[in-house]
């Protein structure tokens, strides 16, 4: 007996699933906030009112203090928050801070006797000691990911800002007929602490995007695009938490753009040719064509104000790479037959093969040469 299914059939029994599976807890991507409420002397206030109020989105998550007065709350997205405590009898407290993606704030709240109406501001400032974790890590933002000029557009290249990171300087050039970077993975190489590049976790909103090798992802080129799409992102370098695992090495965690209330977008375009480029060691007196374009457009704002919001973002990257290569090859003598041990007879069988092989042009020793040529890698790629 064969049933079809239709589209939104699937789509029914899919939320049935999400409704019906129970809650887990996943893996943290984004800021924390925690913290306690106190009255004036240093007591407890329990089932205390906390709200974290996203200002970019206007979306708010309403939390109660436990019976020590403590609070949580994970996964927030990075940007600009409001934090208010309120409770009967104590006049509300408001606090201002800027999320990290992947820092663990303390916020506490020391509550003063008064009305609910009344409201008392403070602006928190970031704290030189972590109270929360031992982990060491630092945010990239997302103004310095977009607007610093990056070869490729690569936004794990800047994890190098970093102290303790580094890129592995023997692994970074990148060639289509380099078999041993398609071994290593052609993303970025970078050590975190002395670490292998293999032994770092890549995270985009909390999912592992590591290459097929372990190693950072990228493509053939050796970049990762997508810059326009990252919010921002932190570099782990020492003990890592718990929650994020899978790693002896450095932990990278990016989250995502989303919309907000205000309508935001751009346009761009990133052009580079070999007009303006150095002359490699290998080159001949003329410089081989390049030419690379970067474009795309992203955009994102509200589908309904507070509540649902809409981001894309792409780019396209089209790039004709010429690089000089030298390679040994039979010299002219040899083709004929005219070796440095004595002359042979060239199988007339043999002849087509050596059309195979370009004529020397550099230079000749003996039986071979040097003959400098110029390959051809075209790339396309949508993002």
């Amino acid at each position: 007996m064969t049933e079809k299914w239709s589209f939104a059939s699937i789509i029914r029994a899919m939320l049935v699933c999400l409704a019906l599976s129970p809650a887990t807890d996943a893996q943290v991507a984004g800021g924390t906030v925690s913290g306690t409420v106190t009255d004036p002397s240093g007591g407890a206030v329990p089932n205390a009112q906390v709200t974290v109020l996203n200002q970019a989105t206007g979306v708010a998550r309403n939390l109660v203090a436990n019976e020590s007065g403590f609070y949580s709350a994970p996964n927030l997205l990075p940007g600009p928050y409001q934090i208010t405590a309120s409770a009967s009898g104590y006049a509300t407290t408001v606090e201002k801070l800027e999320v990290k993606v992947g820092a663990e704030t303390v916020i506490n709240f020391q509550l003063k006797v008064g009305e609910v109406t009344e409201k008392v501001e403070v602006t928190a400032e970031a704290l030189a000691i972590d109270q929360a974790s031992s982990t060491l890590s630092a945010a990239v933002e997302g103004k310095t990911i977009r607007e610093l000029p990056l070869n490729g557009r690569d936004w794990t290249q800047l994890a190098t800002l970093e102290p303790g990171v580094h890129t592995i300087d023997t692994q970074t050039v990148n060639s289509l007929g380099n078999t041993g970077r398609v071994n290593r993975g052609w993303g970025t190489q970078l050590t975190v602490g002395g670490a292998r590049p293999q032994q770092n976790n890549y995270r985009l909103d909390g999912i592992s995007i590591n290459d097929y090798s372990g190693g950072g992802p990228g493509n053939t080129l050796g970049a990762l695009l997508g810059v326009e799409a990252i919010q921002e992102y932190s570099v782990v370098s020492a003990n890592p938490s718990g929650e994020y695992g899978k790693t002896s090495g450095g932990v990278f965690n990016a989250v995502t753009r989303s919309g907000t209330n205000a309508l935001h977008g751009s346009a761009y375009e990133f052009h580079r040719n070999s007009a303006l480029d150095a002359r490699n060691f290998f080159d001949g007196p003329e410089l081989p064509p390049f030419r690379r374009h970067q474009f795309g457009v992203s955009a994102g704002g509200p589908v309904r104000k507070d509540r649902t919001f809409i981001f894309g973002n792409y780019e396209g990257l089209r790039e004709a790479l010429s690089i000089t290569t030298l390679n040994t090859v039979p010299s002219l003598a040899a083709r004929a037959g005219r070796l440095t041990a004595g002359t042979v007879t060239v199988n007339p069988k043999v002849v087509p093969f050596l059309s195979l092989f370009p004529l020397p042009n550099v230079r000749e020793t003996g039986d071979t040469g040097i003959a400098s040529v110029i390959q051809k890698n075209v790339s396309t790629e949508n993002f």
